[in-house]
């Protein structure tokens, strides 16, 4: 692919087939990924990369406690919920795929689905768990550097026909991931990842958000007309 046509063919995937990804092609993608640029080339990212079994636990374990009511233990900072424009936006998507996935509002029953799915991964078979340094933790720095790095993967993952979902509702039982994906204590679990190869038949998975203009996002100063 043309690095225009991955950036403006990735969407968010959220349906999988079951299909295994090779441990090789996950390794170019993040060697891919790995050349993003980081302040002062701190490089505070890293990866743990589960599949199978393990997978497997960290949904059961993820899942039986959010459903138990148990509190959500994100370790990287959420802050507030969204409002104006940003909930706008939130809302607008979350139209778009409950109208491709044929959920009404009141199907209480279908939107509970969902939500479990997203608990699950969304049942990809690989799931990329993205940690930072600990140590930098105080650097906002840091937040930034993993989101490139991580935007990088994503669009290196389409690169190779892969689709990939970036999300938290995998990882909000902070105790579960930590405990089955042998995390140590030294890291900060940001965010995850789920990836594998696109069900095309998933209806979602032909969503495209609807993205601000260049004219609402951008000021240009000094430049002739």
């Amino acid at each position: 692919m043309q690095f225009d046509d991955v950036l403006l063919g990735r969407r968010s995937i959220r349906g999988y087939k079951s299909d295994p990804v090779p441990k090789a092609l996950i390794q170019e993608i993040l060697q891919l990924a790995m050349r993003s640029p980081s302040s002062m080339n701190t490089q505070p990212w890293n990866f743990t990369i589960v599949s199978g079994e393990i997978l497997n636990r960290i949904r059961a374990g993820n899942t039986e406690r959010n459903l138990a009511g148990v509190p959500h233990s994100r370790e990287f900072r959420i802050g507030q919920p969204f409002a104006g424009e940003h909930r706008d936006r939130q809302v607008g998507v979350a139209k778009q795929l409950f109208a491709a996935m044929d959920i009404a509002r009141e199907d209480k029953e279908g939107r509970q689905d969902w939500v479990l799915r997203g608990f699950r991964q969304f049942d990809a078979p690989v799931c990329i768990i993205i940690t930072y340094d600990r140590v930098l933790a105080d650097s906002d720095d840091t937040a930034f550097d993993c989101g490139a790095v991580t935007t990088a993967l994503v669009n290196a993952a389409w690169s190779r026909g892969l689709g990939c979902v970036i999300n938290s509702q995998g990882i909000m039982q902070s105790p579960v991931v930590r405990e089955h994906a042998n995390i140590s204590d030294d890291q900060v679990i940001m965010k995850a990842v789920a990836m594998g190869w696109p069900d095309d038949g998933f209806p979602a998975n032909a969503v495209i958000s609807e993205r601000k203009s260049v004219d609402e996002a951008a000021t240009f100063l000094g430049f002739e007309d």
